[in-house]
């Protein structure tokens, strides 16, 4: 515990908290998206998302132990299909969980975009498939889990030491605290973050495609971590570097069309208001002759 007072320490947990705060974006929208299927009534949407993500940092330290002291054993392939030119792969507990989380996450955005596109009268759109507040903190606790492997992977690769004998041993101390704080900035963001896609409905619509984004990432990680190959062509993970390239493309994108649909309607409803008014002249012209 006394390795987190030192400058190195402090400096190790600023490097993680900032780590936890990029990685930690797409549970966030992730946890923003699940609760409100529960219903705004009594803050049941609110209490989702503090019950989740309080659980979900107990679930993630506890995580944190468990692969910092069976690393070895995680990493170790238990599952080979040598299907040599077809499909190959060799999966581990953690390219597994990956895989199957990405595939959960593209499969929850698709059912999500499907439903907005097919509910016909916008007011209706909250009357979807309701979830009960116990199914909703399941889900969030589990994806969270699955969002942990990457983020405890990267940062046992920055809060290590190197002993006198060349072995490494992981500042756990460390890990967790940033854990707990990243999990409290959560918490205090969640409710903005859900007010914000509420009140901005236009934005909902890129968060979902931003979450299958994310689990593309996810799959193909797993698929990476495996060593999959399929027809031959090896699987590789998509960079960091790359899906943050794409997010900020379809961010500014979002931003400018919608900017620019609120300038096509200001113009269309100043030409019916043109129209209008040019309607109303001629029916007072018509009118005053008559009059006459």
């Amino acid at each position: 515990m006394e390795e987190l007072f030192t400058t190195s320490g402090l400096f190790t947990l600023l490097m993680l908290f900032l780590l936890q705060a990029v990685l930690g974006f797409d549970n966030l929208l992730y946890i923003s998206i699940e609760s409100k299927r529960v219903g705004e009534e009594g803050g049941k949407a609110s209490l989702v998302r503090r019950w989740g993500i309080g659980l979900a940092i107990l679930f993630r330290i506890v995580l944190l132990v468990i692969i910092v002291n069976l690393f070895t054993f995680l990493a170790a392939p238990f599952l080979t299909i040598p299907w040599t030119g077809i499909f190959e792969a060799e999966f581990n507990l953690q390219s597994l969980v990956t895989l199957f989380g990405g595939g959960f996450i593209i499969y929850t955005a698709m059912k999500e975009i499907s439903h907005l596109l097919a509910v016909d009268p916008l007011e209706h759109a909250e009357h979807g498939e309701k979830k009960s507040v116990v199914q909703a903190i399941i889900l969030i606790v589990t994806m969270n889990v699955v969002f942990s492997f990457d983020s405890i992977l990267s940062a046992m690769a920055i809060a290590n030491t190197r002993t006198e004998t060349g072995e490494i041993e992981y500042q756990v101390w460390i890990m967790a605290v940033a854990i707990i704080l990243s999990g409290i900035g959560m918490i205090l963001l969640a409710d903005r973050v859900s007010e914000f896609l509420k009140r901005n409905r236009m934005y909902e619509v890129l968060g979902l495609f931003i979450l299958f984004i994310v689990g593309a990432l996810l799959v193909s990680e797993g698929g990476h971590l495996a060593h999959m190959k399929i027809f031959g062509f090896e699987i590789h993970a998509i960079e960091k570097s790359t899906f943050y390239l794409v997010i900020f493309v379809l961010v500014v994108t979002d931003i400018i069309s919608t900017r620019y649909q609120k300038t096509l309607w200001a113009q269309r409803e100043a030409e019916i208001r043109r129209k209008v008014d040019t309607l109303a002249a001629a029916e007072g012209i018509k009118t005053s002759g008559r009059s006459e």
